[in-house]
């Protein structure tokens, strides 16, 4: 019966930890980042060196739940990537990426080798462990105080916080195993990466392609759309690491596939890898704090914050500095990718596996990767939001969306239902514009259902339904929020949006921020591109307002039917010119 007793409070622990993930979310959008720190004083506290007295020294298991659990945070990062967004930014985050790793690895080994005694493979391994970001912490803090980055900024965090996971694990890895097993050639450690990364690649395209082509021609149950992406997604980082490649690389890029084709249930599936990447980055830590010693990281503790101080003070904005020169950033972006720097659950990952493989002071790396987390979620993820604002960064954004229903329509996967409630100040409410391929399908008012003819127009209170395609649903947000009009143009609302000739400029200026010289507000596009050209517009014709360039799309008898809206690109300069430009904004700034 004692047997049975351990079982069931096995169970209600566990239960426990399901039931404060699910609540984490309400007290993460308060405090941010750091939540995750309280979880991790659980595991501690419920250790054998805290209170509640509970032995834990499984570092497989351990090691086998960070796995899953990273896993599933490098698949979600995926799915919310879009392709766009990674052509736009490739070469400064892949820099960064891979160069920004080696680099703040090499400069944070001093310090070890100072204080801790360590040759130079040791000293490499402890700031391999620390080298890599968790930049999805960062966009929730951002979220989280109504911030939001400057558009190019924050891709390439974004995207540099996918790709540089798996060179912190491959170069943790491999200093692993010239710890254990004596050095390796450089014609070995080159031929691993191109294995790890050909494998990863083909696996990961291979991999979010067969998802795409389940979820699309296989007729799940209702409801398992969700679990079935997020397991294979697991399924493809245990197929690439099992067949030794970057299993982190392949879940990514899969992600990235099956968040970029049009799939079934696309809205859901984002819904459920919220709460699973949440609950698996809380089982993480607490196992994690569950294989802490207090006494232990105490003896560590000097040595581990003279690490984290170089590695946020020096080696991070070196690596940053010195990987973005060649690619136009000012001295503010810069610095701010560099304090956004935010260490987290790939570092304490990375720590466990010297302890998993049984290395001579194995607890060493252990206890500086924990300590170093520890400080980077409380002095970063703390400030990132007034660093945002410091260095306008970031603007502010009031936290006034209202939640999107999203609809899955069985037998056509192009579009899906999308539900809003009417605010009072809502564009829509106040301009009755909508973008052409959005359609008002039903209208909800006083608890009865009506089709857009019975509802003679939408009021304040109504709840409204609209036919969308699924990679432009999120955009219509802004349109159903009680929100100000935009001081400067939204990337959001720019890009693949098109609007009508006969729409006014008042009305563009109002919903997308863009400005218009003159009296020109009661003009309406189509006007307003013969008035600027001079001449009938053609398919093609672009001109330039301010940030914004207007595309003239469909043109009938010299007039613009549709035009496209997307943020200008600046024109190509010399590479002296931009090396100049470079140094004149450093000098600026």
């Amino acid at each position: 019966m004692q047997a049975l007793d351990t079982i069931s409070i096995i169970i209600l622990l566990g239960a426990l930890l399901v039931l404060a993930g699910i609540l984490s979310s309400l007290v993460a959008l308060r405090f941010g980042a750091p939540l995750l720190l309280v979880f991790l004083l659980v595991g501690m506290l419920a250790g054998e060196s805290g209170p509640g007295g509970i032995r834990f020294d499984d570092v497989r298991l351990a090691y086998m739940v960070g796995s899953v659990a990273l896993a599933l945070i490098l698949f979600d990062g995926g799915l919310r990537t879009k392709f766009a967004t990674f052509r736009s930014v490739i070469w400064p985050a892949g820099t960064l990426a891979t160069f920004g790793v080696l680099i703040t690895a090499t400069l944070t080994a001093p310090v070890a080798i100072y204080l801790l005694n360590m040759s130079w493979t040791e000293a490499l391994l402890v700031g391999a462990v620390v080298a890599s970001t968790d930049a999805a912490a960062v966009f929730f803090l951002m979220h989280s105080r109504g911030l939001r980055l400057r558009p190019r900024v924050g891709a390439t965090i974004e995207v540099e916080s996918g790709t540089n996971d798996p060179i912190a694990i491959f170069l943790t890895i491999i200093l692993v195993e010239i710890l254990m097993a004596g050095p390796k050639s450089w014609d070995d450690i080159a031929l691993l990466l191109v294995q790890q990364a050909v494998i990863g690649l083909l696996l990961g395209v291979i991999g979010g392609r067969t998802i795409v082509g389940v979820l699309n021609n296989v007729s799940l149950p209702q409801g398992l759309h969700a679990p079935f992406v997020a397991t294979a997604g697991v399924v493809v980082f245990a197929l690439s690491q099992a067949a030794n490649g970057s299993g982190f690389l392949a879940v990514y890029l899969a992600g990235m596939i099956v968040g970029n084709r049009t799939a079934r249930a696309h809205g859901t599936i984002l819904a459920f890898m919220d709460a699973a990447t949440w609950l698996g980055q809380i089982a993480m830590f607490v196992l994690l704090g569950l294989l802490s010693w207090p006494e232990r990281l105490l003896q560590h503790l000097l040595p581990g914050l003279a690490v984290a101080l170089v590695l946020m003070l020096v080696a991070r904005p070196v690596a940053v500095f010195v990987s973005l020169l060649p690619f136009g950033f000012t001295f503010r972006e810069r610095l701010f990718i560099s304090w956004v720097g935010l260490r987290g659950a790939v570092g304490v990952f990375l720590a466990s596996i010297p302890l998993l493989v049984g290395l001579p002071n194995a607890h060493v790396y252990f206890d500086i990767g924990f300590v170093v987390v520890i400080v980077s979620l409380l002095i970063q993820g703390w400030t990132v939001p007034f660093a945002a604002r410091r260095l306008r960064i970031a603007k502010r954004r009031p936290d006034t969306f209202h939640p999107r229903v999203e609809l899955d329509l069985p037998g056509q996967r192009a579009q899906e239902l999308v539900g809003y409630p009417v605010a009072p100040g809502s564009p829509f409410l106040r301009r009755g514009f909508m973008p052409p391929w959005a359609k008002l399908t039903l209208v909800i008012r006083d608890e009865r259902v009506l089709t857009p003819e019975e509802a003679r127009g939408i009021h304040e209170g109504d709840h409204v339904y609209l036919l969308a395609p699924q990679d432009k649903a999120q955009a219509l947000d802004r349109f159903f929020a009680d929100l100000p009009p935009p001081s400067s143009p939204d990337p959001r609302l720019l890009g693949d949006f098109f609007v009508t000739g006969d729409v006014t400029l008042s009305a563009l200026a109002e919903i997308y921020g863009i400005s218009f010289e003159g009296d020109q507000s009661m003009m309406t596009l189509s006007d307003y591109f013969v008035r600027r050209l001079g001449r009938a517009p053609q398919a093609g014709t672009t001109i330039r307002v301010g940030e914004v360039a207007l595309v003239a799309h469909r043109v009938k008898d010299g007039r613009v039917v549709t035009a496209g809206l997307q943020l200008a690109e600046e024109e190509a300069a010399p590479w002296w010119k931009r090396i100049w430009m470079t140094l004149r904004r450093m000098l600026s700034d």
